[in-house]
């Protein structure tokens, strides 16, 4: 009986450790992992409204992309909750941290974050501003931890031109999509994301993308 109440007391001690640390974020009910590789791992998290995630810990910096407007409470361990708005495609940089959010997103940890944080800043043709395309806009958010994240914009028969990729990069759909894809040396293509879908692409490549959908676009690349 000694020995079944110590084995007991344990177990409580274990549990309150755990709960008042955070859970990882991989034990998160609500965090739903869909990719993973050397530079990112890839969440789908989505929390019935009035409801919370556990509290749970992020070892990376991360982006996470709003998918539709939200209200929500961001409780951190150690500092007062803060109420966020968020729009639709919203994008956000954050370091590490325990957070307790509600809110339908894609969470990117960097997982290269430590490494790129101290190495010199990578030399992206652009850092930050908007590019006014031909029936569409490409707007670069902000550059952390050696990724660049872009939000663009295209209308039906919109273009984003000829561009290369050097690096791979990870796409976000905000809408339906529905493309043209032009890449130099191979035969034409048409790809399609639903809404909340994610794509990794690998790099080395230079391609041209047509909106051929009947709405209009919207994604977020993160592009390393």
């Amino acid at each position: 009986m000694k020995a079944l109440c110590l084995r007991a007391a344990i177990l409580l001690v274990a549990l309150t450790v755990s709960a008042q640390s955070g859970v990882e974020l991989t034990a998160e009910p609500s965090h739903h992992l869909v990719l993973e590789n050397q530079y990112v791992r890839v969440f789908q998290v989505e929390v019935a409204a009035r409801r919370a995630t556990l509290l749970h810990r992020h070892r990376h910096d991360y982006i996470f992309v709003t998918l539709g407007p939200s209200e929500v409470s961001n409780e951190v361990e150690g500092k007062p909750p803060v109420t966020l708005k968020l729009h639709d495609g919203e994008t956000r940089f954050t370091p590490g941290n325990l957070a307790n959010a509600s809110f339908r997103n894609v969470t990117i940890e960097l997982l290269q974050d430590d490494k790129m944080r101290n190495a010199p800043a990578p030399q992206w043709p652009d850092s930050r501003g908007l590019q006014v395309l031909h029936g569409g806009t490409q707007e670069v958010l902000f550059v952390k931890d050696g990724a660049r994240v872009s939000e663009v914009e295209l209308q039906v028969a919109g273009v984003l031109p000829k561009h290369r990729h050097a690096g791979p990069h990870l796409v976000i759909a905000l809408t339906d999509l529905e493309f043209r894809n032009d890449v130099v040396g191979k035969p034409t293509a048409n790809v399609e994301l639903k809404a909340g879908d994610i794509k990794w692409v690998e790099g080395g490549f230079t391609h041209t993308i047509t909106n051929v959908g009947r709405e209009g676009a919207k994604f977020v690349t993160v592009e390393f």
